[in-house]
């Protein structure tokens, strides 16, 4: 598969991002649902995977390495990418009502950067196609689904629209993202602020306990958060999510900043926000101070940057108990989560002792 992506890659970057994205999408998707092209994906790409499990938030997942949020919006691929060896993978995001996002394009290439700009604006097929979608599916995989509101929706009723996803998805879903750090919905990082977050949360976890009752199982819910918070602001967030029960932090979103390595890019005026290469550090050192802020293990799944196994290491060492990848897949293709395992099984060797 790394050679078939490799020869597919630059026929791909000559088309526009959003379209190569769909028809990557659609692609993995088709190769999940006939049987002997998903066969092909498992053959090709998983094979004997290095073991790594890890346990988290009361799952037992089978390696550390996901799939991020927005690569699969609407769950149209779910076999195809669970046989791509990731650990689990996080759909979405999802809102309660369908809705196209912002205008195109919204999506552009900073190649020479290994990175990605974009500003989609949770364009979502809704949750009722989202799930019938994702009822179709095959494979056994830990599933995260992402929730945001609607664009329509005022911060003042958004609780309203988490809530909706919440019961939506609580059954089928392994756990839930919470997703309130896009920077491409007017105003949601606004939910970020500390009593605004508290009464969500608070909400959350009441309905959450309900739902638990209700359904006989309990599934974790965890909060995506930005970038581009500042120490105190981090504190703040890390305080309110751990007195309110929350079970993990995804860390991070993508970042409306430009850091050194992708400010002189043509394309790094465009609006939006930065995924891959450049936004590492910015991901490394939240997830290092919400280390600070939390206890030893308390999830927090690290998303941001990572390329290659050596800055998969960094979100590790950083404090990061699982990661996730997005724009790492589009540069380097389904080889990288192998590429990863393999480093994490040598050090780990490396580290046992001998007899």
């Amino acid at each position: 598969m790394a050679g078939m992506y490799s020869v597919f890659r630059p026929l791909l970057f000559r088309l526009n991002p959003e379209t190569a994205h769909d028809i990557v999408v659609q692609t993995i998707g088709l190769m999940g649902r006939i049987h002997p092209l998903n066969q092909y994906l498992v053959d090709t790409c998983r094979g004997p995977l290095p073991s790594f499990p890890v346990e988290a938030m009361g799952l037992s997942f089978p390696n550390p390495v996901g799939l991020a949020a927005g690569l699969d919006k609407d769950a149209k691929a779910v076999d195809g990418l669970a046989a791509l060896g990731f650990g689990f993978l996080e759909l979405g995001t999802v809102t309660p009502l369908p809705q196209s996002g912002n205008p195109r394009p919204r999506m552009f290439r900073m190649t020479s950067a290994q990175a990605l700009v974009n500003r989609m604006g949770f364009n979502s097929g809704g949750l009722n196609h989202f799930l019938a979608r994702l009822g179709q599916q095959q494979q056994q995989a830990i599933i995260g689904i992402n929730l945001g509101r609607n664009a329509a929706t005022s911060n003042e009723d958004a609780w309203r629209d988490y809530l909706t996803g919440l019961r939506a998805v609580y059954r089928v879903a392994d756990y839930v993202t919470i997703n309130i750090s896009s920077p491409n919905t007017k105003g949601l990082r606004d939910l970020q602020e500390r009593d605004t977050l508290d009464g969500l949360i608070a909400r959350l976890k009441a309905e959450q306990s309900q739902l638990a009752e209700l359904h006989q199982k309990y599934t974790p819910i965890v909060v995506k958060i930005s970038p581009d918070l500042d120490i105190e602001s981090i504190a703040r967030v890390a305080e309110v999510l751990t007195l309110r029960g929350i079970d993990g932090i995804v860390a991070t979103n993508t970042t409306i900043s430009r850091p050194l390595d992708a400010k002189t890019h043509p394309q790094a005026s465009q609006e939006g926000g930065l995924s891959g290469a450049p936004l590492a550090a910015l991901s490394h050192r939240i997830i290092s101070e919400l280390r600070q802020h939390t206890p030893s293990d308390f999830p927090v799944i690290g998303v941001g940057g990572i390329m290659d196994a050596a800055s998969a290491q960094a979100a590790f060492s950083a404090g990061a108990t699982l990661i996730q990848l997005y724009s790492g897949l589009i540069y380097r293709g389904p080889a990288l989560v192998r590429e990863i395992l393999g480093a994490l099984q040598a050090a780990q060797a490396a580290k046992a002792p001998t007899s």
